[in-house]
C-alpha cells in the first residue's frame, strides 16, 4: 500500500481589485486582521484585461497582489475563500456611496510549482473542494517560469504579475527551509 503523505503548507495570495485605492487599503487591512502580517504587497496595476467586472465594480480598476506570511494548508482555501466573500459584503455595507460591488476579493495558494485559485463557480477545469468551493490551477511553475494554461485569465497569464509570484514563492521556500 502506498504511503499518504499531507500536503506541504503553502503560501495565501489574495488578488484584489477596486476602483479605489482606498478601498484596495481597507481590504489589505481586514485580510491582514483575518490572516496574520502581510509578507509582501505588488504594485496597484491599471486594471485592462476585461469589462467582467464592469456592471458591478465600475471603470478604472486596480489590481492588487497580497501575499500572506502565515502560511496555511491547501485544505484551508475553502473557509478563506467564503469569508473573502463575506468580506466584500462588508465592504459594500462600509463604502455605500461607491458600485454596488467595491471590492473584488480572490484568495488562492502557492506552493513551489503552482497557484491555485478559488471560485464559487464551476467549469471544466476546476474541482469541487467543499462548501460550494472548487479550485483550478491557473499557473504552474516550469524550468524557473510561470506557465500559463490554455484556461488561465488573461491578466494572469500576461506575464505582468511574474514578478510578484516569483517573490512570494522565494519567500515561501525561505519559510519551507529550501
Amino acid at each position: 500500500m502506498a504511503a499518504i503523505h499531507p500536503p506541504l503548507p503553502c503560501k495565501l495570495i489574495v488578488g484584489l481589485l477596486a476602483g479605489r485605492a482606498e478601498v484596495l487599503a481597507a481590504a489589505a487591512e481586514a485580510l491582514a486582521t483575518l490572516y496574520g502580517r502581510i509578507e509582501l504587497a505588488s504594485p496597484q496595476w491599471q486594471f485592462s484585461f476585461t469589462d467582467y467586472y464592469q456592471a458591478q465594480m465600475g471603470h478604472n480598476l486596480l489590481r492588487q497582489f497580497l501575499a500572506m506570511e502565515k502560511l496555511i494548508t491547501p485544505s484551508d482555501i475553502v473557509a478563506i475563500k467564503r469569508r473573502a466573500n463575506q468580506l466584500e459584503e462588508e465592504l459594500a455595507a462600509r463604502f455605500p456611496s461607491g458600485p454596488s460591488r467595491p471590492a473584488n476579493i480572490d484568495p488562492g495558494y502557492l506552493t513551489e510549482g503552482k497557484l491555485v485559485l478559488a471560485s464559487t463557480k464551476d467549469f471544466a477545469h476546476r474541482i469541487y473542494m467543499d462548501q460550494g468551493i472548487y479550485a483550478e490551477i491557473t499557473l504552474s511553475f516550469v524550468h524557473g517560469r510561470w506557465v500559463r494554461h490554455p484556461y488561465t485569465f488573461p491578466d494572469y497569464g500576461s506575464g505582468l504579475y511574474d514578478g510578484f509570484l516569483l517573490e512570494a514563492r522565494e519567500g515561501l521556500r525561505r519559510q519551507l527551509g529550501r
